[in-house]
């Protein structure tokens, strides 16, 4: 029988290995550019529209300044700390990511090898059908969008250069820690506590230390604190459709393929992100008689966060039943509970991410604990046999799981983030001066954002030029008014 011989474009060669999926590794690279694009230019438009105009391009540039150092810091050391081999039940060594050796081979966590109690093989390590160049950049954008949000909490009055030293600090000894405890075969991961996207490795680690670093830092001036009205809603919309759309790859790319599960964790993805935004509009709506365009932002986002840590794991009518607890519960916090709590008032939370990141994402690890199912979990888990609290058997344990896995990770980020704060303060001022925060942009950049006249200010022909906005423009000639 003559042998088969296979089309040109699925034949091996050095640089179509036979390991390598090309549908997977397109994938993996597409979910990876739609999480960037969250950040850059998503966070960006979003952070730079939704503050006080004199604070547009101080908030786009921390998330643009961000984004591009952790990206240096993440293939220098921080990558391995975070998936490679084990340090420490919660740490990885540390090591760069850059040789061609290295990024050119098929990607592999060499920690996530899961055994049974009596120490046979349970789960084989995991090893995507792609390059670990592929891996590496996947992950690096997850690091990257994590500080971004935590630098909600900060807009308005951080100092650019304590920020600039923050991030790689931050990133270094908090953010690595909870990735390569619940993702990269740490003791969490080990256990088998939920987190299929980051409701805990990025939304509640990123809420926590958000509100643990403005307490460090300091308020706003209170006229800012009072009035903060946003610059420019129609980019704050654009900015959240960019967010909620790179959302697929977000979830979508974690299953490290493009199987099944993937599928399933984009419509949950949808599912939960839509109904979070019509809870929070109809509560507003009914409480203060009037849709607001950013609640209606906000409750996008907490659905989006809600729904990560178990979006391919819960089943649709389960996405629901989260959208309706994310578009409430947080809501209840930031309007209800933020203005009757001391601790929340005292702390400056620009954006409330505390409420949005923290308590959604907490939220999402718990529910995802009462409503994984089992199917579904046996297409992602390390632990077989995983199942959410609905389904009986071990699920009651679950719970507990995830409260204690979150738990670990907010008492990491409190304690993590105060020693970075105390330690940058003591070279660094942490808060800017009264004087910049009283002029903004202009004072810390020597940039506007709007290269407009008429900010409050009265149409000076010396000043201004001769052409105002007006369609019809006049110029004074010799006592007659010339019409231009």
């Amino acid at each position: 029988m003559a042998a088969t011989i296979l089309p040109s474009a699925y034949q091996t060669s050095a640089a179509s290995p036979e390991w390598l999926n090309k549908g997977d590794n397109a994938w993996q690279m597409i979910s990876a550019t739609l999480v960037g694009l969250q950040s850059v230019p998503g966070l960006v438009i979003l952070y730079g529209s939704i503050v006080k105009k004199k604070w547009a391009v101080n908030s786009a540039f921390m998330a643009l300044y961000a984004f591009s150092a952790v990206i240096i810091c993440w293939v220098t050391w921080a990558y391995k700390m975070s998936f490679g081999e084990e340090l420490l039940p919660f740490w990885g060594k540390a090591g760069p990511a850059l040789g061609q050796k290295f990024l050119i081979k098929q990607a592999a966590l060499p920690a996530t090898t899961h055994f049974h109690a009596d120490g046979t093989l349970e789960t084989a390590m995991i090893t995507p059908f792609y390059p670990m160049a592929s891996m590496v950049w996947f992950q690096c954008v997850f690091a990257a969008i994590a500080v971004i949000l935590l630098a909600g909490s900060l807009l308005g009055r951080m100092n650019i250069k304590a920020w600039m030293a923050f991030v790689p600090l931050w990133l270094t000894f908090s953010y690595t820690v909870g990735a390569f405890s619940l993702w990269g075969g740490g003791f969490l991961f080990q256990w088998g506590v939920m987190d299929y996207s980051g409701g805990y490795v990025i939304h509640l680690s990123s809420g926590v230390a958000g509100f643990t670093t403005a307490y460090w830092v300091g308020p706003r001036l209170t006229i800012d604190r009072e009035r903060f009205p946003p610059n420019n809603v129609l980019l704050t919309l654009a900015g959240a459709g960019l967010l909620w759309m790179g959302w697929a790859g977000f979830n979508g790319g974690d299953p490290y393929t493009a199987n099944i599960d993937s599928s399933m964790a984009v419509l949950n993805t949808n599912i939960c992100a839509a109904t979070s935004l019509l809870v929070w509009t109809w509560l507003d709506v009914i409480f203060f008689g009037k849709p607001s365009v950013i609640g209606a932002v906000q409750g996008m986002i907490t659905g989006l966060v809600c729904i990560t840590p178990g979006a391919g794991l819960v089943q649709g009518w389960a996405a629901i039943v989260m959208g309706l607890l994310s578009g409430s519960v947080p809501w209840f916090t930031m309007m209800v509970v933020h203005k009757k709590w001391t601790l929340l008032q005292k702390v400056d939370d620009t954006l409330g991410v505390v409420h949005t990141h923290a308590v959604a994402g907490y939220l999402g690890g718990i529910l995802t604990g009462i409503f994984a199912e089992p199917t579904l979990c046996s297409l992602f888990l390390p632990v077989t046999n995983s199942r959410g609290a609905v389904y009986g058997g071990s699920g009651g344990m679950q719970v507990l799981k995830q409260l204690i896995g979150g738990a670990f990770i907010i008492g990491w980020n409190i304690v993590a983030t105060s020693i970075i704060c105390i330690v940058i303060r003591l070279v660094i001022p942490l808060r800017m001066s009264d004087e910049q925060l009283l002029i903004g942009d202009d004072a810390v950049h020597g940039e506007e954002a709007y290269a407009l006249w008429g900010d409050g200010e009265k149409y000076d022909g010396t000043k201004h030029g001769f052409y105002s906005d007006d369609t019809t423009h006049h110029r004074q000639t010799s006592g007659a008014t010339q019409v231009l």
